[in-house]
């Protein structure tokens, strides 16, 4: 019997494991691919919006030459800081059921050797993250090779007709380097202009070679059917049919929140956000908390790193206050 197991090792997990160990509670990370494996899914040479100081957990100072730490940065950061604390990670282990057994919980997985295994615990927090659910666009063609909803570098895109769908922050910045590759760039994009969100330190560029045609950029347009050569858009005035080699879906990921619905954790009416007390974190199933993005609703950047940290402190507290209300 453990005292909490943690579901997710992404910056979220690992920082409720800390609070809770704080606090002389030990915690089981259990985790699906590798620890912080949301991070290692961002493009590879990505910087951050945050500065360091703000991706911290843990008390260990994230140290940086750089005004904007990189992807790499917090990889090894995160690391380490799992590391410092000898937090226990179970990685590469999904969890595929989480059942209430009276005053404590049954948890199943499943590992990469397809073994099943249980665990049980007083307490469960779900720190899932969110890029295994990208928001589909459900067109014809959109299960072909060819498409992708994650960016990862754009080497492999040298020379060739790119279309990407989207406007934030992820599609510009793929755009930028994919124009500095060589490739013939695309955006589609629904909205009436470039979005008044992109990183001021970048919209000047990306503007200016918008303005000179360098990267094209289709607004209040959708792309309705995806070809093995080709791409049609409907845009406010026409229908138009490009030549296109590669498209890059970038239209934004949501948490799978399937695993919490079936323990029993109910949706909050009109929306997909989690019912759960904001200054403890714990859902309407007692013992069962959540953590970082999952607790987001439609919106899926509405918890970040910056404020999903501060998680684990909440539910370490109402665990604690609750250990002493039994004693």
């Amino acid at each position: 019997m453990r005292d909490v197991i943690i579901v997710g090792a992404g910056p979220c997990g690992i920082s409720a494991a800390i609070e809770l160990q704080l606090i002389q509670l030990q915690s089981l990370i259990i985790e699906k691919n590798s620890i912080v494996h949301s991070i290692y899914m961002y493009p590879t040479y990505m910087s951050f919006f945050s500065t360091p100081e703000l991706l911290e957990i843990g008390n260990i100072p994230f140290t940086t030459p750089n005004e904007k730490p990189t992807r790499t940065e917090a990889l090894v950061y995160y690391r380490n800081v799992a590391k410092h604390y000898k937090l226990a990670i179970q990685p590469y282990e999904a969890v595929i059921a989480i059942n209430q057994l009276g005053d404590h919980f049954e948890v199943q997985t499943l590992n990469r050797f397809q073994e099943t295994s249980s665990y049980e615990a007083r307490h469960v927090v779900i720190a899932l993250g969110y890029f295994e659910q990208p928001n589909l666009l459900n067109i014809p063609g959109e299960s072909l090779s060819k498409v992708t909803h994650y960016f990862r570098e754009a080497h492999p895109y040298t020379g060739m007709k790119v279309a990407i769908i989207g406007g934030s922050n992820s599609a510009v910045d793929a755009a930028l380097e994919l124009n500095r590759v060589g490739a013939e760039v695309t955006v589609i994009y629904r909205g009436e202009g470039i979005s008044t969100s992109i990183k001021p330190w970048v919209r000047p560029h990306y503007e200016s070679l918008v303005k000179k045609g360098t990267i094209r950029m289709l607004f209040q347009a959708n792309v309705k059917q995806i070809d093995p050569r080709s791409i049609t858009i409907q845009t406010d005035t026409e229908t138009v049919t490009l030549e296109n080699d590669f498209v890059l879906a970038l239209t934004g990921f949501r948490p799978n929140r399937k695993l919490l619905e079936e323990a029993g954790v109910r949706m909050q009416p009109g929306g997909d956000k989690p019912e759960h007390n904001p200054e403890t974190m714990e859902t309407n199933v007692k013992g069962l908390y959540i953590a970082g993005v999952i607790a987001s609703g439609e919106n899926a950047n509405e918890v970040f790193i910056e404020t999903g940290r501060f998680h684990g402190r909440l539910i370490a507290q109402d665990i604690a206050e609750k250990l002493a209300d039994s004693r």
